[in-house]
This record gives structure tokens, C-alpha cells and sequence, in this order.
């Protein structure tokens, strides 16, 4: 079963998608499509359409990756994550498991955390259909 979901995967994501989003691969920072990008709408996972950032919780951040102040409640899911020597917060999507960033401490975001995503993981609308 599990092999016929990451079949799926592979047929719907790009191979940079898929290498992000499924084996936890991180793009090159300041490369991302969402990087610089503040129109009004919503991000979603990439791989299953969950609703996971409002764009008025969108901030600039110099780290090179989508920066958001905080995830939809109950969209995302945090793993430790104590891989390439760091100590570090994974975040996944709540509904399909994918990875899609990291969360760190961050004293220029409104909440205190920021949510360091990849562009790959995510996909945008102008409409939102779920009240955020």
C-alpha cells in the first residue's frame, strides 16, 4: 500500500518536488518561486492540497526560504529532527506527512517562531476556501 502511495507521489510532483516533500531534501536558499512573494491568499502542501499558511502570516526574512509567523491551527505536525549534526523542529503536513520546512526560534516574527519552508512543498491561491 505505502508503495502505491509514493507511486502516486511520483506521478504528481516535479523530482525536485517529490525530493523535497517525500525524502526531506531542502532547496538552495533564495531559490524558491515563494520566496520574495506577498500576494493575498493561501499556501497549501504541494503534494495534497492541505491548507497550511494565510499570507498575512507571511513575513520578509533573510534566511533565503518562505517565512511564515505561524501555520494554520492543526495543518502541520513537528518532529524532532536532530539529523546533519543540528538540533532542529521538523514540520510536516498534518494530512499527507510531507516535509516542508523547519520551525525555529525568531525574534522578527510576530509569534517569536518562524516557519523556514521550502517553495517546493508549497503551492498558492488567490482564493481560500477555508476561513483562515
Amino acid at each position: 500500500m505505502m508503495e502505491n502511495k509514493e507511486e502516486k507521489y511520483r506521478e504528481i510532483l516535479s523530482p525536485e518536488q517529490y525530493s523535497v516533500l517525500r525524502e526531506k531534501a531542502t532547496e538552495r536558499a533564495f531559490s524558491g518561486q515563494y520566496y520574495n512573494h506577498f500576494e493575498p491568499g493561501c499556501y497549501r502542501c504541494a503534494a495534497c492540497g492541505n491548507l497550511l499558511f494565510a499570507s498575512e502570516k507571511k513575513f520578509a526574512s533573510p534566511c533565503g526560504w518562505p517565512s511564515f509567523n505561524e501555520a494554520v491551527p492543526g495543518s502541520v505536525r513537528f518532529i524532532p529532527d536532530n539529523s546533519h549534526g543540528m538540533v532542529r523542529t521538523e514540520v510536516v503536513c498534518s494530512a499527507c506527512g510531507s516535509h516542508l520546512g523547519h520551525v525555529f526560534p525568531d525574534m522578527m516574527s510576530q509569534s517569536g517562531q518562524r516557519y523556514c519552508i521550502n517553495s517546493l512543498a508549497l503551492s498558492f491561491s488567490n482564493a481560500c476556501r477555508r476561513s483562515l
